[in-house]
């Protein structure tokens, strides 16, 4: 039995977001301006005319248009058609997103479909995974004199679990908070430059996340984002964002990419951390001692 593409998603193209973040360290000046800007204030920065969007970046208006064709569009209003999809995209629910097993699906095809649409997202995070804000990622986690908090929404708050878990054996100090600071009210009040926030957010965006976020990034903390390809309003004060695909087989978003992408995450501050992260991992199994079952 054939099955139909799921709409609501991004299939085998990348968005916007991602073509230009895949670009940025090439730009000139005045174009890497005008990347920033329309990542700030994503997607609606770009669904302005090109003489308004080049005011307000304080660029000319053919910039704007080069700037555009080096995205792969022909045309501004090809642009923009792409933008509105996306907006579109954003706005999808479990009640709006047709899914691609229906209950009279043969419950081989139901796991084909499954591990086919999961393979698929995982690739596409990764290939236009930008390579130098994963590196800040890092970068920023491995930093000795930082205490890093991560926190999440209703469902990516299990991501969250699953990476400070992994954060706390490889550092010290890596959580000054409990993983759900939304319940801490002296959280944001302890905040600071020497803190870094690691926050998932993805489509429908949770507002309470987005607010601790940018309170946070308020008060001097970074902002390290993971998010799904049409990007939580979060990013616009977000110091690195990484975005993971959620296509799925039904109804509900995949957590499958992001949670590789957490992995990867995790793999890389390890080998960053090097011998100091093993030798803390070794006192703490020593702490835990063999278990045995009879």
């Amino acid at each position: 039995m054939s099955t139909p593409p799921r709409t609501g998603g991004v299939g085998d193209s990348p968005t916007v977001a991602d073509r230009i973040r895949r670009i940025q360290q090439s730009l000139s000046p005045a174009e890497l301006k005008l990347s920033r800007a329309l990542l700030a204030n994503y997607p609606a920065a770009g669904l302005e005319s090109t003489n308004s969007l080049a005011q307000k970046v304080g660029i000319s208006a053919p910039t704007v248009l080069r700037f555009i064709g080096r995205l792969g569009f022909g045309k501004y209003r090809d642009f923009q058609d792409a933008l509105r999809e996306e907006v579109q995209a954003r706005r999808a629910s479990p009640l709006t997103l047709p899914a691609r097993i229906t209950a009279d699906s043969a419950t081989s095809e139901l796991a084909s479909v499954v591990a086919e649409t999961a393979s698929k997202a995982i690739q596409h995070t990764f290939s236009v995974l930008p390579e130098h804000e994963f590196e800040r990622a890092v970068a920023l986690l491995c930093g000795p004199a930082k205490r890093i908090t991560v926190f999440g929404g209703r469902f990516s708050h299990l991501l969250a679990t699953y990476f400070d878990l992994h954060l706390r054996l490889m550092r010290p100090g890596t959580s000054v908070h409990a993983v759900n600071p939304h319940e801490d009210p002296g959280f944001v009040v302890d905040l600071g430059r020497r803190d870094v926030c690691v926050v998932f957010d993805f489509r429908r965006y949770q507002r309470d996340t987005i607010a601790l976020a940018k309170a946070a990034a308020g008060r001097g903390a970074k902002i390290v984002l993971v998010t799904d390809p049409w990007l939580s309003p979060a990013a616009d004060f977000a110091d690195v964002v990484l975005s993971a695909r959620v296509e799925a087989a039904g109804s509900f978003d995949s957590l499958v990419a992001a949670t590789a992408l957490v992995e990867a995450l995790v793999f890389a501050v390890h080998a960053r951390l090097g011998g100091a992260a093993d030798e803390r991992m070794r006192t703490i199994e020593a702490g835990f001692g063999d278990v045995t079952t009879e």
